[in-house]
Order: structure tokens, then sequence, then C-alpha cells
């Protein structure tokens, strides 16, 4: 799926220390906890809770945010729609991976099993 450059900048100046309150209000309010999505963001990206806490304060942006990160080589394995985007189809590589972390957090919101959501090849 294409999408237009200026979404794909947006995507890329948006701050991750902006979004992640709501990714924690969302889950919490379906029972879920903050070391649930820290654990799902560090199995992402590579960041441990004390390196994300680090980019919040920092105010960086999810360009910024994923180019330091080490993707899991598993993120090839999410799949679905998000945003009404199926992120395997998506071509700009960041905007993929901001989906990819949407489309985990939806998860941990829906109930989705731990051991499903951390994909395993």
């Amino acid at each position: 799926m294409n999408t237009t450059e200026v979404h794909n900048q947006r995507m890329a100046k948006m701050i991750f220390g902006s979004v992640y309150p709501l990714y924690l209000t969302k889950i919490e309010k379906k029972g879920r906890t903050q070391e649930e999505l820290d654990q799902v963001i560090q199995w992402l990206t590579g960041f441990d809770p004390q390196q994300v806490q680090h980019y919040i304060v920092k105010k960086v942006s999810f360009e910024t945010f994923f180019n330091e990160a080490t993707l899991n080589p598993n993120a090839q394995y999410i799949t679905g729609l998000i945003c009404g985007y199926r992120v395997e189809e998506i071509e700009n590589p960041l905007t993929q991976q901001v989906r990819y972390l949407d489309k985990l957090v939806d998860e941990l919101a829906k109930g989705r099993k731990m051991e499903k959501i951390l994909r395993k090849a």
C-alpha cells in the first residue's frame, strides 16, 4: 500500500513521547499493564524500559526512535489492518515500523496472549 509523502513525513515527525501515554491509556483501559506495553516495545525495538523513558524525556521523533532501534527480525510476521492500512503492504519503512508498533499495542489492548503478540518464527 502506498502512503503519501505528506503522511510519511507526519509520521516521521511525531514525537514518540506524545504517543506513548496514549498507548498506555489504551491498554490500561483493557486491563493490561505498563510492563506489558514496555515488553512489547522492547521486543520490537530492543529498547529496555529505561531507554524508552530516555526517548520520552528527550522528546525524540518516531524517525529518531526507529533509526536508533534494532528492529526484531520477526517483525516481518506482523500482519493485518491498523488505521485502515495493511501493515505488510506499507512501502515506507518508517511508516511501516510505526504501524507495527500500533498493531502490537492494538493486539495487547484486545487481550491477545503475549506469546502470540511476540511473534516467533
